[in-house]
C-alpha cells in the first residue's frame, strides 16, 4: 500500500511539470503561428492532455473491459467541467471567448448526445465508432479554419506586433524548442498519469471496489488530472483561452476521439448503470454550462462553487449506489 500511495505522489509531481511544459509550448506555438490560444487550447492542448484518457480507454477496449474503457470517458466529462472548471473558477474567474458558446459548447453538448443515443442499444459498434471519429477530425478542421478566417483586426495586429522569438530563438529553431517542450509536456504527462492510476487503482481494488466505479471515479480523475494541472497552469498565466478551450476541447476529443477509436479497435458493450445514470450527469453539467458561461461571458467564483458542489452530489449519487 506505501508503494500505491508513493506512485500517486510521483504521478502529482510529473503532472505538474507537464503541464508547464505543455502550456509554454502551445502558447510560443499559438503566437509563432499567428493562431489564438483558443484555438491551440482546442487542438494541440486538449489532445495532448486527453492522451491519458485514450491509452486508459484503448487498453481497456483491447482487454474486454467495456465498464472501465466507456467509465473513464463518462467520468473524465464530469469531472472536466464540474470539478476542474470549478476549481479553476474558484482560484481565478474565467473570461469565456465567443466562439466558445457559439461553436464550441454545442459541439460539446451535441457530442455528449450522439454518444447516448448511440448507446443506447447497451453497445457502442464498429460503425458508431468510426461516426465518432470521423465526426471529430470534421470539428477538429472546421474549428481551425473558423478561428483563422474569423480572428478579429485587433487581434491580428496584436499577433503582427508581437516577436517571434521563442526560447530565445527564432524561426524554426523556436518552432523546434516549441514543439520539443509540448511533446516533453504531454511525455512526461502520460508518465505522470500512468503512475497516478496504477497507485489510485491498486488503492482502490484493495477497497473492493468495482471496474465501472473504479472508471468512472479514480481513473476518471487521474485521467484528467493533466487537464487541472493544464487549466490552473493557463487561468494562472491569464491565458483563460486555454484553460478553458482545454476542459471543452477535451470532452469533444473524450467523446468523438477517445469513443470512436476504442470501439473501432473493440465493439463496446455498455453497462447499464452507465445509461441509466452517469450518461445523465455528463448531458447535466453540459448543459449546466451554457447559462454559467452566457451569463457576463464570465464564470465567476460563486459560479465555480456550484459546479463543485454538482460534482460533490454526483460522488454522494455514485458511491450511495455503490454502498448499496
Amino acid at each position: 500500500m506505501l508503494v500505491s500511495w508513493l506512485l500517486i505522489l510521483l504521478g502529482l509531481g510529473l503532472l505538474v511539470a507537464g503541464g508547464e511544459a505543455l502550456v509554454r509550448g502551445a502558447c510560443g506555438m499559438a503566437l509563432l503561428g499567428r493562431v489564438t490560444p483558443a484555438v491551440v487550447g482546442l487542438t494541440i492542448v486538449a489532445a495532448g492532455t486527453s492522451m491519458p484518457e485514450m491509452v486508459v480507454s484503448v487498453q481497456a477496449s483491447l482487454e474486454g473491459r467495456p465498464g472501465l474503457a466507456l467509465g473513464n470517458i463518462v467520468g473524465s466529462n464530469i469531472f472536466n467541467i464540474a470539478a476542474i472548471l470549478g476549481l479553476t473558477a474558484l482560484i481565478q474567474p474565467l473570461t469565456i471567448g465567443g466562439n466558445t458558446v457559439r461553436l464550441e459548447w454545442p459541439v460539446m453538448l451535441l457530442a455528449a448526445i450522439q454518444l447516448h443515443l448511440l448507446a443506447r442499444d447497451g453497445s457502442l459498434d464498429r460503425l458508431e465508432g468510426g461516426a465518432l471519429l470521423a465526426a471529430m477530425v470534421i470539428f477538429t478542421g472546421y474549428a481551425v479554419w473558423i478561428a483563422r478566417k474569423n480572428t478579429p483586426p485587433e487581434e491580428q495586429e496584436e499577433f503582427e506586433s508581437l516577436t517571434t522569438a521563442s526560447f530565445g530563438r527564432t524561426g524554426g529553431a523556436a518552432w523546434a524548442l516549441n514543439g520539443l517542450a509540448v511533446v516533453i509536456g504531454v511525455a512526461v504527462l502520460a508518465a505522470g498519469s500512468a503512475a497516478l492510476i496504477k497507485g489510485s487503482v491498486a488503492v482502490a481494488e484493495a477497497l473492493g471496489i468495482s471496474e465501472t466505479t473504479i472508471g468512472l471515479t479514480i481513473v476518471a480523475a487521474g485521467t484528467s488530472m493533466p487537464e487541472l494541472i493544464t487549466s490552473l497552469v493557463a487561468a494562472r498565466k491569464g491565458n483563460d483561452d486555454i484553460a478553458v478551450g482545454n476542459i471543452v476541447g477535451s470532452n469533444i476529443f473524450n467523446i468523438l476521439g477517445i469513443g470512436g477509436v476504442a470501439a473501432l479497435i473493440l465493439p463496446l458493450s455498455v453497462p447499464p448503470e452507465i445509461l441509466s445514470r452517469d450518461n445523465w450527469w455528463m448531458l447535466g453539467v453540459s448543459l449546466l454550462l451554457f447559462p454559467l458561461m452566457k451569463t457576463g461571458m464570465r464564470i465567476t467564483r460563486p459560479e465555480g462553487v456550484l459546479l463543485l458542489c454538482c460534482f460533490a452530489a454526483y460522488m454522494a449519487v455514485l458511491f450511495g449506489a455503490t454502498a448499496v
